[in-house]
C-alpha cells in the first residue's frame, strides 16, 4: 500500500513530529511510505528510516494553475494520507488527491482529528490524539541513531556546551540577548559552541567578544551536521527554536527559554521519553538573568 506523509516545518516543528513518523513506519512496516515537506527539510530527512521516498511540495498559489496541476500530481495515487501540518492550505490538498482515507482536519476525510481542544494542547499530544484517531494507539520514541555525520573538521572537545542564540529572522522577540549568552559562556564549567545558520554569524561574534574562546558554528552545519554536533554536546541551552528542538529529542540535557511570543505549553521541546526540558519564561526575555540561567542548570 502507498502511504503518503504531509510535514512542511518548521524545524521544531518536524522534530516534534518525529514520534509521529516513528509510529506511522511501525504502523505500516511493510507499506511504501512517501513524506511531502518542503525543500529545507528534504535531505535530512531522507536518510531518516521512516521513509521510502521524500518529495517536495512548492506550495503553489492556488491561481497558479501549472503549479496546482504538478501538486495535484503529486497528491495523487497514495491509499492513505496522514497530514500531519493540519493547517488551512494542506486541508484543501483532501480535494487534490482525490479524496483516498485521510487523517487530518479536511472536512469529510475518512480519519478526522475532531477533538475541539486540539488547538490547545501540545503538538505531541495533538499528533498522538490524531493518530489514535487513525488506529495507530501510541506515538513512538524517535530513533535518531540514523543521524550521523563527519564533523571531525570542527575539531570539538570531548565535554561542551551548546548555545543557540537565534531564532526566526522575523522573530526578535524570541532571543536572548547576546551578550548575556557571552556572560553565560564565561560562567559554564565547560567549553560552548555556538550553533546557528549563517544569519547568527553576528550573534556568535558578539558571544565571542565576551567569551573568546567559544566555538563558532553558525552558518557551517546542514541539519544533518548540526544535529551531530549536538548530539555530542553534554548541555544545550537557548531560545525557543529549531536546534533546542534538536537538542531536547536527542536527550541532551536543556534548558529553553520562552517569551511571550510563544507558549511551551503549546510548542516546547520534549525529550524522548515526551518528559520536558527545563523551561524559562518572562514576558521579555531580557527579563531573565544570567543568574537565573546558572541558577537552574542541573
Amino acid at each position: 500500500m502507498k502511504i503518503l506523509v504531509i510535514k512542511h516545518g518548521a524545524l521544531g516543528d518536524i522534530i516534534l513530529a518525529a514520534s509521529a513518523f516513528a509510529a506511522i513506519r511501525a504502523a505500516h512496516a511493510a507499506d511504501d511510505i512517501t513524506l511531502m515537506t518542503t525543500p529545507p527539510f528534504a535531505g535530512f530527512l531522507s536518510v531518516s528510516p521512516w521513509f521510502d521516498h521524500v518529495i517536495t511540495d512548492a506550495r503553489p498559489d492556488f491561481w497558479n494553475i501549472p503549479g496546482v496541476i504538478k501538486l495535484r500530481r503529486q497528491l495523487r495515487g497514495f491509499a492513505m494520507v496522514y497530514d500531519l501540518q493540519t493547517s488551512s492550505r494542506s486541508a484543501r490538498y483532501f480535494e487534490l488527491a482525490g479524496k483516498p482515507r485521510w487523517s487530518g482536519i479536511a472536512p469529510g476525510c475518512a480519519l478526522p482529528d475532531a477533538d475541539p481542544q486540539r488547538n490547545f494542547i501540545h503538538t505531541r499530544e495533538r499528533l498522538a490524539g490524531q493518530l489514535a484517531a487513525a488506529g495507530i494507539d501510541k506515538l513512538s520514541p524517535p530513533d535518531f541513531s540514523w543521524v550521523k555525520a563527519d564533523i571531525s573538521r570542527f575539531a570539538l572537545p570531548s565535554q561542551f556546551a551548546v548555545l543557540v542564540p537565534g531564532a526566526a529572522q522575523h522573530r526578535p522577540e524570541k532571543r536572548w540577548p547576546e551578550a548575556n549568552f557571552g556572560a553565560l559562556a564565561q560562567q559554564l564549567p565547560m567549553p560552548v559552541a555556538v550553533v546557528g545558520s549563517r544569519f547568527e554569524a553576528p550573534l556568535a561574534a558578539a558571544i565571542r567578544s565576551f567569551a573568546a574562546q567559544a566555538i563558532d558554528l553558525t552558518g557551517q552545519t546542514s541539519l544533518l551536521e548540526l544535529m551531530s554536533v549536538i548530539s555530542r554536546a553534554s548541555l544545550a541551552v537557548g531560545n525557543d527554536t529549531g536546534p533546542m528542538h534538536m537538542a531536547a529529542a536527542l536527550g541532551v540535557t536543556s534548558l529553553v527559554m520562552f517569551s511571550s511570543a510563544s507558549d511551551p505549553k503549546l510548542t516546547a521541546p520534549r525529550y524522548p521519553d515526551g518528559s520536558w526540558p527545563i523551561i524559562l519564561q518572562a514576558p521579555h526575555l531580557a527579563g531573565l538573568s544570567v543568574a537565573q540561567i546558572v541558577a537552574a542548570l542541573p
